[in-house]
């Protein structure tokens, strides 16, 4: 698993990373920063699902977990290559999707997903700041009748969102980190 982490964090870094020196990204907390972090053009590719999907697997698969998902659209990858590398190990975990509006029509609902009331379920999340969007993810999951068993996240910007996130589930992990983007980008500067 090592070695697809550093892949991993070798394809974020060269297409989903970008710093400079001033503080010039507007982040959806309203902030700005020296650096962000688009992680879509990786979880959106061939390699980067498959890594992907395996490194979330691995992080949930003891948490005895039916489903694995959250805010979409960020999440909405991360969990169907979840899934499916849960098949392929013979442990099938379904996938969900947290909508960022509630359904108005039909039943109206926060999740879409083949899930039950009291399933437990992992909530994944690709960026987290300030834990602001994953938050909202495991209230909506809450309402809807969920148990949260944990949440991950791809790259922690370790700006006090795993904190945070901390507040509303113990379990709280994250697979990359800032200072492991930084890093990288340095090696390829």
């Amino acid at each position: 698993m090592e070695n697809m982490k550093n892949e991993l964090i070798r394809l974020l870094c060269e297409k989903s990373f970008k710093y400079s020196k001033e503080p010039v990204f507007k982040l959806v907390s309203g902030q700005t920063s020296h650096y962000y972090v688009n992680c879509k053009p990786v979880t959106l590719s061939p390699r980067g699902i498959y890594l992907v999907g395996h490194l979330m697997y691995e992080q949930i698969k003891n948490d005895n977990v039916q489903a694995v998902g959250g805010m979409t659209f960020g999440a909405d990858p991360m969990a169907v290559a979840t899934s499916f590398v849960s098949e392929i190990r013979k442990t099938p975990i379904k996938a969900f999707s947290i909508r960022k509006d509630q359904k108005d029509h039909g039943i109206i609902k926060w999740i879409e997903g083949d899930l039950e009331k009291n399933d437990r379920v992992a909530i994944i999340e690709d960026v987290v700041t300030t834990g602001g969007s994953t938050i909202k993810a495991i209230d909506r999951a809450r309402a809807e009748g969920l148990e949260i068993a944990s949440v991950v996240v791809l790259v922690d910007r370790q700006e006090g969102g795993m904190e945070n996130i901390r507040g509303s589930v113990e379990n709280v992990s994250a697979v990359i980190t800032k200072d492991e983007l930084m890093e990288c980008y340095k090696n390829l500067a």
